[in-house]
């Protein structure tokens, strides 16, 4: 890589030089070119080429994008350098913040600078750049503190953001929570001091949301809303209004991680434990990862919020590097619905089949008593299609391998007529014997999945009532607070007008019994998620949840404590050495591809290799794939990353054929 000096103008100078030579980073997709190379302005672009804008540059033969990242006088280049072939646009789209945070990225996801702006900066539309920037609106006034105030610090962190301190926090929203609202109340309390901020949510349902909170409470052109799906001309013209300026508040989707928010103030990010905000395009940076991030190369408040905690949050509350932002007991108690599991005691003494019955007279009850109160019932219902796993037969724990703790699948035994035999799907050991750690049971059986005519039959249970469905072919965004029965899936519940005055969380060992690490945190997270939409217990609100009341993950939830839930995650896998304790990358491609990779590979010395496993087909991949797992201490992260891209790089300058796919903190270890 070369370096660029300006030389100092003399006193004598009429004025500044015009640059002669920039650095651009072109857009190929070759890991070894990874760096910036040095071409020479002509004098027909000096007058309009600035850092951060697009050109295109003649490289290996061809024309190919650029964005020019730095403007100088000289370089340290011998040779004669070549020109720009054209300034597609002066419009410097690529800030210097952006810039620092997309190499910061890169070189801690092992990614390449290129990638990761693909993701940060949309395609141009030249009709969007001929608008005039706008000036943005005065700055409005501090936001109420009245919607944090039953949150003891949620004032305080409101001041902290107004003043651009760096406060962070993991907020537990409280149930029915209006957390749009207190969300655009802390933008506002950026805006308030001159401030920008940047929210991300998982999907265009919350998005909505938030952006109908914004409109209500933030000076018109204060904000922007980025989504994926946007018309391309809408989704650049808002991302100009951010580069400029004129807006201060970038409201987005997972694409958003990475927007230009001028002076920035804030970061937030909902519901992390969402699994849309995981990148399925190089780098696979997740989002509350990039925005924690960036909080700390900015020096500027994060707030991680939702209704359950991950354990990663935790983590990020363990290491001090971010407070909790929790109600007390008594208002926690006067916001929450009444919760009961179907295995509890006094339950079962009523109805001997309430373990084994979908849908057993406790649930029968709650939803006719908030039927004739004349209140809708939510009916969750697991999502289809998960790859069942093993569990033990008895208790239905999953299953997990005794030498990694990896979970236990079927593979077919090699030769013809070869029984199918259980084994890890992390390090392959076949599982001759099983002894479940919990009732002590030795036999196995497939984890359970939801049914598919939940709708009908609740129909025949509950005749005369409505029934609507919400999932994967439609989505509601609300129903009307009328009796009724809503099945939804996890992630497509509606919100009632005037709250549920049930929920029934069906089929709960298709959730429990995952072959997952966050089996557990995710199930809570879906299961609180819905209950959260339930009126509170003073307004006759109730949750029962079809599962054994003894099971960690429904005591959590019985005691609207996921705190203690994380952190009772978090201590396990940092017992057994999974993320986010450690740093874990997946390797994956052919057994011969993978054996070239791994011995080039200069790993950590810490570091534990697990596998290979075969790998679950992928569409438009052939012949035979392998996966391995590297594992390493938290702190030899970058150092493991930066010796993944250094094989990369090597592979990609012999232009080996065969790609070995590289994904650091993958969302799923199965």
């Amino acid at each position: 890589m070369t370096a660029l000096t300006s030389a100092a103008p003399s006193a004598d100078d009429p004025g500044p030089r015009l640059p002669r030579v920039a650095r651009v980073v072109v857009d190929v997709p070759l890991a070894h070119l990874d760096r910036p190379f040095d071409y020479a302005v002509p004098d027909t672009m000096a007058a309009d080429v600035r850092a951060g804008c697009r050109v295109r540059v003649r490289f290996a033969g061809q024309l190919v994008d650029g964005f020019v990242v730095e403007l100088g006088e000289t370089s340290e280049h011998g040779g004669k350098l070549t020109p720009l072939a054209k300034l597609v646009s002066p419009e410097p789209v690529l800030t210097p913040e952006v810039l620092a945070l997309v190499r910061s990225v890169a070189e801690r996801w092992g990614g390449t600078v290129t990638d990761v702006l693909r993701l940060a900066i949309p395609p141009r539309r030249a009709a969007a750049e001929k608008r005039p920037p706008a000036d943005p609106p005065p700055a409005p006034p501090a936001p109420d503190p009245a919607g944090f105030a039953r949150y003891p610090t949620g004032p305080a962190l409101l001041t902290a953001v107004a003043e651009a301190r760096p406060a962070r926090a993991v907020w537990t929203a409280l149930p029915g929570e209006d957390w749009p609202a207190r969300l655009v109340e802390l933008c506002q309390a950026a805006l308030s001091g001159g401030r920008g901020a940047l929210v991300v949510v998982p999907d265009g349902r919350d998005l909505d949301r938030l952006a109908a909170a914004a409109e209500q409470r933030l000076p018109a052109g204060s904000f922007v809303v980025l989504r994926a799906d946007a018309a391309p001309d809408a989704r650049y013209r808002r991302f100009l209004e951010a580069a400029r300026g004129s807006a201060k508040v970038v409201l987005g989707t997972r694409a958003a991680v990475l927007a230009p928010v001028a002076d920035l103030a804030l970061v937030a990010v909902w519901d992390d434990g969402d699994d849309l905000h995981a990148e399925p395009r190089a780098p696979y940076a997740h989002a509350r990862d990039v925005l924690v991030h960036r909080a700390h190369l900015a020096s500027c408040a994060a707030v991680v919020a939702a209704t359950a905690r991950t354990a990663e949050a935790q983590l990020l509350v363990e290491s001090g590097w971010a407070h909790e932002l929790v109600a007390d007991r008594p208002t926690l108690r006067a916001a929450a619905p009444r919760v009961q599991a179907l295995g509890a005691d006094a339950e079962l003494a009523r109805d001997p089949a309430a373990r084994t019955a979908r849908l057993p007279s406790l649930a029968h009850r709650v939803a006719r008593q908030a039927l004739a109160d004349g209140a809708p019932v939510l009916v969750q219902v697991p999502r289809a299609g998960y790859a069942p796993g093993l569990a033990c037969d008895r208790c239905r724990a999953p299953a997990r391998c005794g030498a990694c703790s990896g979970p236990l699948g079927i593979s077919p035994a090699p030769g013809p007529g070869g029984s199918r035999v259980p084994a890890c799907r992390w390090c392959a050991r076949p599982a001759a014997t099983f002894h479940c750690p919990y009732c002590h049971g030795t036999k196995l059986r497939a984890s359970v999945v939801g049914a598919a005519r939940t709708a009908e039959e609740l129909g025949r249970a509950f005749p005369g009532a409505a029934v609507r469905v919400s999932g994967r072919g439609s989505v509601l965004a609300s129903v009307p607070g009328g009796a009724a029965l809503v099945v939804a899936t996890p992630g497509a519940e509606p919100v009632a007008e005037g709250g549920y005055g049930a929920a029934l969380l069906l089929d709960s060992w298709a959730l429990l019994g995952r072959p997952d690490l966050r089996a557990g945190e995710e199930t809570l997270r879906r299961w609180m998620n819905a209950a959260a939409l339930v009126r509170p217990a003073a307004a006759g609100g109730q949750v029962v949840v079809a599962a054994d009341a003894a099971h960690a993950v429904v005591q959590a939830l019985v005691r609207w404590d996921p705190a203690w839930l994380a952190a009772r995650e978090l201590a396990d896998r940092r017992a057994l050495g999974f993320p986010p304790a450690t740093r874990m990358a997946a390797l994956a491609g052919s057994p011969a591809a993978l054996a070239e990779f791994l011995a080039a590979a200069r790993l950590p010395a810490d570091a534990d290799l697990l596998g290979p496993v075969p790998e679950p087909p992928r569409p438009g991949q052939d012949g035979e794939r392998e996966r391995y797992l590297v594992r390493v201490p938290r702190g030899e992260g970058v150092a493991l990353a930066h010796a993944l891209a250094e094989v990369q790089g090597v592979r990609s300058a012999k232009k080996v054929a065969e790609h070995v796919r590289v994904q650091l903190d993958p969302l799923e270890l199965v």
